[in-house]
C-alpha cells in the first residue's frame, strides 16, 4: 500500500488515479498510523514551500515523515520534492525536511520565462532506480518557479533551462524527488511511478 499525503497542498487525486492505472493498492492519509503501516509514501504538493511546511507541522506529520522516509520508499512530487530539502527561500527562508542536503531557490533566467511551464527533456547525471528503462530523449512536464540547489551526488537527471535544473534528485537511499509531474507525464512519467511502485516489497 502507497500512503500519497493529503496535507490540503496537493494534486492528489491525478496522482492516485495513475496509481490506480499502474495497478498499485494506494490510500490518500494524512494518519500518522496509515502512513507508517504503509509500504510506500508519495508526497505530492503545489504552492509555496513555507505553506507547506506549515501545513506538514499543524497535520503533526513533520516527525512521521522524516521517521518513515528512512525505512520505506519516499517519492516527493514537485512542491513534495522541493521540502525534502534542507531549507526553502520562498518569501522567507524556512526549514524543509531535511531528507537531501541542500536547498531550493528562485530560478532566475535571462531572456526565460518563470515560471517554468511545459515540456522539457531529462538528461541522465547518474543511475537511480527511478530512471531504471527511461529512453534518451525522454520528455516530461513541469511548472515551478524555484529549483533545487544540491551537490551532483544527489541528481540523478536534471534539465536545461537557463542551466541545469535537477529534475530528478536522489539520497541513495529510500528518498526520491521529482520536480516534473510525473502522472502528467505520459508514458515516461507512468514508468518513472511504475518503478517507484517496483521498489516496494
Amino acid at each position: 500500500m502507497i500512503a500519497i499525503i493529503d496535507y490540503d497542498a496537493g494534486n492528489i487525486f491525478s496522482v492516485k488515479n495513475a496509481l490506480d492505472h499502474l495497478g498499485f493498492d494506494s490510500i490518500l492519509t494524512r494518519d500518522k498510523k496509515e502512513i507508517e503501516n504503509a509500504d510506500g509514501i508519495i508526497l505530492p504538493g503545489v504552492g509555496a514551500f513555507p505553506e507547506a511546511m506549515k501545513k506538514l507541522s499543524g497535520f503533526g506529520l513533520i516527525d512521521t515523515l522524516q521517521a518513515e522516509a528512512t525505512k520505506k520508499p519516499f517519492l516527493g512530487i514537485c512542491l513534495g520534492m522541493q521540502v525534502l530539502f534542507e531549507k526553502g527561500f520562498e518569501f522567507e527562508e524556512c526549514d524543509g525536511l531535511g531528507l537531501i542536503g541542500g536547498s531550493v531557490v528562485k530560478m532566475e533566467q535571462k531572456d526565460l520565462i518563470i515560471p517554468h511551464m511545459g515540456w522539457n527533456k531529462l538528461e541522465l547525471l547518474n543511475d537511480c532506480p527511478l530512471m531504471n528503462g527511461i529512453e534518451k530523449e525522454s520528455y516530461v512536464y513541469f511548472v515551478h518557479s524555484y529549483k533545487a540547489q544540491c551537490d551532483d551526488d544527489n541528481i540523478s537527471a536534471y534539465c536545461e533551462y537557463g542551466g541545469k535544473v535537477p529534475s530528478l534528485v536522489f539520497n541513495g537511499k529510500t528518498v526520491f524527488g521529482a520536480q516534473f509531474h510525473p502522472e502528467k507525464s505520459g508514458e515516461t512519467g507512468l514508468k518513472i511511478l511504475k518503478n517507484f511502485g517496483g521498489l516496494i516489497k
